[in-house]
């Protein structure tokens, strides 16, 4: 088993260093390609009308006057111990882990990141209980009543939920609950200040979001109970008159949750690097309003940080599904 772990981990660093390398050559690569010059790039980041001893000073300070690859071994160098970064009259030392400055307002990208990051977290975590009970608890109830009216009223629900954009509900979601009848707050709340005041907040936002994941974990959920129920080790379960709750939840349910368990890890994930629409629609200032500012200011470091910590979160989740799968099928352990 530990060998597995650390034949995992292993993967999943170079798997990290690949994102990252592709991530900066997206960035700063391509516009290259594309015939953008450093100095044009500097000149973004600058006041009108500058002279080229102003865009020669910005090109030096962020670095853009180096190769690529020079910048990119600065930028993991960086990460791993730290870095020094001239911003013109001072000279500033990013400690590790270090995602660069921001090119607008020349503030840190790791910090902006850990002090947003409870916000996303929040965000994340209670709109995941809500979609994980809700839709396997509806996928159930439908597979064991197929083709029922319960069964279409889940589904048709479920269908919903899918269709409509985060966009949508999460604006019908304000004017009915902030508005017309105010019932939840809008300014955000710390969870270590004000308990209620942090839940009353993001009740909006959970529901908005579980309503859209919990349709799909209610299909999943409902096509593997049909095809697990039908098995033969639940007809031996019955046989051995076991009751049939325990059969659903020990027997049935169990053997279903593998492809859930899958998709969970990757929805939690994606969600850890920034619910873009779902910040943005609610005001929330987490990780994916900071990305949105990052690609409004055209400022390369934020989006870069953004989208390697959403990497990083993806890879970690993918890491603990297989460690999962390996303490519950030993089988997996030799792959």
């Amino acid at each position: 088993m530990i060998s597995y772990i650390l034949r995992r981990t292993f993967a999943a660093v170079i798997l990290l260093l690949v994102v990252s390398a592709v991530t900066f050559a997206i960035f700063f690569l391509l516009p290259r390609l594309a015939g953008q010059t450093a100095d044009q790039l500097a000149q973004q980041y600058i006041g009108k009308s500058p002279s080229k001893a102003d865009i020669a000073a910005v090109k030096h300070n962020l670095g853009l006057d180096q190769p690529v690859y020079v910048q990119y071994w600065h930028f993991i160098k960086g990460i791993v111990a730290g870095s020094t970064y001239d911003l013109g009259p001072t000279t500033v030392h990013c400690d590790a882990p270090c995602f660069g400055y921001s090119f607008k307002n020349h503030q840190a990208v790791w910090p902006e990141l850990t002090s947003r990051l409870p916000i996303t977290l929040s965000l994340a975590a209670g709109a995941a209980v809500l979609w994980l009970v809700s839709g396997v608890v509806a996928g159930v109830i439908s597979a064991l009543k197929p083709r029922s009216a319960v069964d279409r009223a889940f589904m048709g629900v479920a269908l919903t939920g899918v269709s409509l954009p985060m966009f949508f509900t999460g604006n019908l979601a304000i004017l009915l609950f902030r508005y017309k009848w105010p019932i939840f707050g809008s300014d955000y709340v710390p969870l270590t200040e004000n308990p209620s005041q942090w839940a009353n907040t993001l009740i909006p936002a959970w529901c908005s979001l579980a309503l859209l994941y919990s349709a799909i974990y209610a299909r999943l959920t409902r096509s593997g109970m049909l095809e697990t129920m039908n098995e033969d080790f639940i007809r031996t379960a019955r046989a051995k008159g076991l009751r049939e709750g325990t059969v659903i939840t020990r027997h049935g349910l169990r053997a279903a949750l593998t492809p859930i368990i899958t998709v969970f890890g990757m929805d939690i994930g994606l969600l850890l690097g920034g619910a873009v629409i779902t910040e943005s629609v609610f005001s929330l200032p987490g990780i994916g309003q900071y990305a949105v500012q990052g690609i409004t200011d055209n400022d390369l470091p934020k989006i870069l940080g953004v989208t390697l910590l959403a990497a990083f979160f993806v890879v970690f989740a993918n890491l603990v599904v297989d460690v999962l799968y390996a303490a519950a099928d030993p089988r997996v352990r030799l792959s």
